[in-house]
């Protein structure tokens, strides 16, 4: 009987104790987890679950390394918010798998994305052809952002938001994707009064148009 009181203890303290440590590591989808997330959170439910098993091991040999979890992915979530490159590394970058109509063999075979996948994500967004789709991008998390064309003949890339800047880097080949090079980004740039591309958190090019945001002051 005593037994089965230490069962409900622990199971009632590792619940409390993992929402906590869920609302302090932040709200996200279970789609838009990163890997970083799923590790953790694989990691966190597996030491609870032994922790409530094994009834002889002290609580405190598991809520101590599920705290080092949660710590770490905090210090790794500050890192990665101002780090593109840790950023890329860890979660990946966004693929365009349907560019202009047409369908990008090669970047499928290196996302290890097949047809039946596209396929099913496309039947998920009510698009029944993959003739309907000028583009088709699929996300770091899994997902795949889909623009339909549009009756206007003259729809071009730029009607959509091209990255050029992220956190003061400019991204070469969504400059190439646009027919732009980077001298002429640093050179329209200046124009507009931004000397230093350092600065840019995020800028991107838009029917002909720049939208640019500076990064905040800290």
């Amino acid at each position: 009987m005593e037994e089965h009181f230490i069962i409900l203890f622990r199971t009632i303290v590792l619940y409390f104790l993992i929402l906590l440590i869920f609302r302090i590591m932040g709200k996200r989808e279970i789609g838009e987890l990163s890997i970083l997330d799923l590790v953790v959170f694989i990691m966190i439910a597996e030491m609870a679950a032994i922790a409530i098993e094994d009834t002889n091991d002290p609580l405190s040999h598991s809520i101590l390394p599920m705290l080092l979890l949660m710590l770490m992915q905090i210090i790794f979530a500050i890192i990665s918010l101002k780090s593109k490159r840790f950023r890329d590394l860890v979660d990946g970058k966004p693929t365009i798998i349907i560019n202009q109509g047409k369908i990008d063999e090669h970047a499928m075979r290196k996302q290890r994305y097949n047809f039946d996948d596209l396929l099913l994500q496309l039947r998920e967004k009510d698009i029944r052809r993959i003739s309907d789709v000028e583009f088709a991008i699929l996300e770091s998390s899994g997902k795949l952002s889909v623009f339909e064309k549009e009756e206007k003949a003259n729809q071009q890339l730029g009607d959509i938001t091209i990255p050029l800047i992220i956190d003061g880097c400019i991204n070469e080949d969504n400059l190439e994707r646009i027919h732009k090079t980077n001298l002429w980004l640093r050179q329209e740039l200046r124009k507009l009064g931004y000397q230093d591309i350092k600065q840019i958190s995020f800028c991107s090019f838009e029917n002909g148009k720049f939208y640019i945001d500076i990064m905040d002051e800290s």
